[in-house]
C-alpha cells in the first residue's frame, strides 16, 4: 500500500499557475484512473484534472479558489487493495498512516499544506476585515469595481462562509454594478477640498489640477434597454484584442482563390470518409495543410517579437479560431501541423472543434500557437481583417466559398464558366513583416489550394 501525490500538471509554456475552481471528489471517495478529481481555471480555459492512478482520495491539499502553481501537490491518493476507508481523515489536512510512509513523501505533503496556508494568509491584507478572499474573487471584484467594503457584505456559500466565484458572479449578474466607484471618488474630492483650504491660492490651483477626479462620459440607457455584463472570458478577449491593436502595426493583403477542384474533390470523398472513419471531412484540414506548407516555405512568418528581438519558432503550431456556444471565440492549437498528413490533421481538427464546443479543452491545447487561422466564411463573410493573436505576427482569415462567373483561359480562347472561389485575408505585423513577405505568404497558400490534385487519396 502506498500514497500517490497528484500534482498540478504542466499546462503550457506561459502557464505557471491555475485557480482551483471545484472539487469533483470528496475525501474517502474511490477514484479510477483517468477519472476527473478537480477543476481548474487559467486566463485561457477551464479544465478538469484526472487521476493518474486507481485508489481512494486521502487528502485535499488546497481549497476551492486557491491558486496552485504547476508541479505542486493538489491531492494525495491512497493506492492498494487493502485500503480501509473508515481510517481516512475527513479534515482534508491530516495524512493517516496505516503503515510506515517514506519520509520524503510526508515532507512533500506537509510542504504543500504549509504553502496552501501561506497562500491563504497572504491575501487577507487587502480586505477591510480578516475575511478570506481568493485571488480569483479579488480579481473579479477589481474588474467589476466592487470595493472590499461591498465585498464584505456578500453572503458566501463556500467553506466557512467564503465568497466563491459563483457568489460574486451572481452578485454582478443580479444588476449590482459599480456604486463604490462614485463613493471613493466622493471621498477623494472631500479630502482634496480639505487640503486646498489649508494652502495658498496658488497651491489650491496646483492641488486641484493634480487631484481633480475625472469621470468618463456615461452611456445613456433608455427605458427597455437591456444591460448585459460582459463575461469573464469576454473581458479577457476584449483586453487581448485591444492590446494587440496597440502593439502591432496591422496591415492586410487580400487574394482571390479558385477552389473549384477542392470543392469537387471533397464532394467526391466526404461520404466514403464518414462511412470509414465515422467523422465528417470539412474544408478546414485542407486549409490547415496549405498554411503549414506556406509556413514551411516562409519561416519568417512563423516568428514572434520579443522587444527588439525576433524569435524564429522551430515548431509550426497552427491555432484555429473556434466559436463557443456563448458567442465567444477560443483558439485551440494544432501542434506540429507540418508533420501531420491530411488524415492526421482532419482527426485533430475534428477533435479540437468538438471539445471546444463542449468546453473540454485542456489548458495546454490553447497554448503555444505560432500562427492563427480564422474562418470568417462560416458566418457568411466574404473576407475580413482579423486582429493578430499576440505574440504571433500573422493571422489568415478564410472567406466564404461562393459560386461566381469567372473568365477561364483555354487553348481555344477565353470562356466564362461558373467557378467556386473565396478570398484569403492576411493580417500581419508590419513592424517585422513587410508587404512583400505578407503577400507572398498569402500567394503560397492560394497556389497550393488552386493546384489541388483531384485524384488524391485520404
Amino acid at each position: 500500500m502506498s500514497k500517490f501525490e497528484l500534482k498540478l500538471p504542466r499546462m503550457g509554456e506561459s502557464v505557471a499557475e491555475a485557480t482551483l475552481t471545484s472539487w469533483l471528489k470528496e475525501v474517502g471517495d474511490t477514484i479510477e484512473m483517468d477519472e476527473a478529481i478537480f477543476e481548474i481555471a487559467t486566463d485561457k480555459v477551464d479544465s478538469e484534472v484526472p487521476s493518474e492512478v486507481d485508489g481512494i482520495l486521502l487528502e485535499k491539499c488546497y481549497n476551492v479558489d486557491d491558486v496552485v502553481k504547476v508541479g505542486q501537490t493538489v491531492a494525495i491518493i491512497q493506492v492498494g487493495d487493502d485500503v480501509d476507508v473508515s481510517e481516512i481523515s475527513n479534515t482534508g489536512n491530516d495524512v493517516v498512516e496505516e503503515e510506515p510512509v517514506q519520509e520524503e513523501m510526508i515532507s512533500a505533503a506537509e510542504s504543500a499544506v504549509v504553502h496552501a496556508k501561506a497562500e491563504t494568509s497572504s491575501v487577507h491584507v487587502n480586505g477591510s476585515s480578516d475575511r478570506f478572499y481568493s485571488p480569483l474573487v479579488k480579481n473579479i471584484a477589481k474588474e467589476e469595481g466592487i470595493s472590499f467594503e461591498v465585498l464584505d457584505q456578500i453572503a458566501g456559500t463556500g467553506k466557512d462562509g467564503r465568497v466563491t466565484k459563483d457568489d460574486i458572479l451572481s452578485y454582478v449578474k443580479n444588476g449590482v454594478s459599480k456604486p463604490v466607484v462614485k463613493e471613493v471618488a466622493a471621498k477623494t474630492v472631500e479630502a482634496t477640498q480639505k487640503v486646498v483650504s489649508s494652502n495658498t491660492v496658488s497651491q489650491e490651483k496646483e492641488v486641484a489640477t493634480n487631484t481633480a477626479v475625472t469621470e468618463k462620459p456615461k452611456m445613456q440607457v433608455s427605458r427597455g434597454d437591456e444591460v448585459i455584463p460582459m463575461t469573464r472570458m469576454g473581458k479577457l478577449i476584449a483586453k487581448h484584442m485591444t492590446d494587440s491593436v496597440s502593439t502591432s502595426a496591422h496591415v492586410q493583403s487580400f487574394i482571390e482563390v479558385d477552389v473549384t477542384n477542392i470543392v469537387t474533390w471533397r464532394n467526391k470523398i466526404k461520404d466514403g470518409f464518414f462511412k470509414r472513419e465515422g467523422e465528417k471531412f470539412t474544408f478546414t484540414p485542407i486549409f490547415m495543410e496549405a498554411v503549414a506548407k506556406a509556413l514551411k516555405k516562409y519561416p519568417m512568418m512563423n516568428i514572434s517579437l520579443d522587444g527588439d528581438t525576433v524569435v524564429k519558432k522551430k515548431n509550426i503550431n497552427i491555432g484555429m479560431a473556434a466559436a463557443l456556444p456563448d458567442g465567444n471565440l477560443i483558439v485551440p492549437v494544432i501542434k506540429n501541423a507540418d508533420q501531420l498528413n491530411l488524415m492526421g490533421i482532419a482527426k485533430v481538427v475534428n477533435d479540437l472543434a468538438d471539445r471546444s464546443r463542449n468546453n473540454a479543452l485542456k489548458p495546454d491545447e490553447v497554448q503555444g500557437g505560432t500562427y492563427t487561422v480564422t474562418n470568417v466564411g462560416t458566418f457568411g463573410s466574404v473576407f475580413g481583417t482579423p486582429i493578430i493573436n499576440q505574440p504571433q505576427v500573422g493571422i489568415l482569415a478564410l472567406g466564404a466559398i461562393r459560386k461566381i462567373p469567372s473568365v477561364i483561359e483555354t487553348s481555344e480562347g477565353d470562356v466564362i464558366a461558373i467557378r467556386s472561389k473565396m478570398y484569403l485575408s492576411h493580417s500581419y505585423d508590419h513592424r517585422v513583416v513587410n508587404g512583400a513577405l505578407g503577400s507572398m505568404f498569402a500567394k503560397a497558400v492560394a497556389d497550393y489550394l488552386e493546384g489541388w490534385d483531384v485524384n488524391r487519396e485520404v
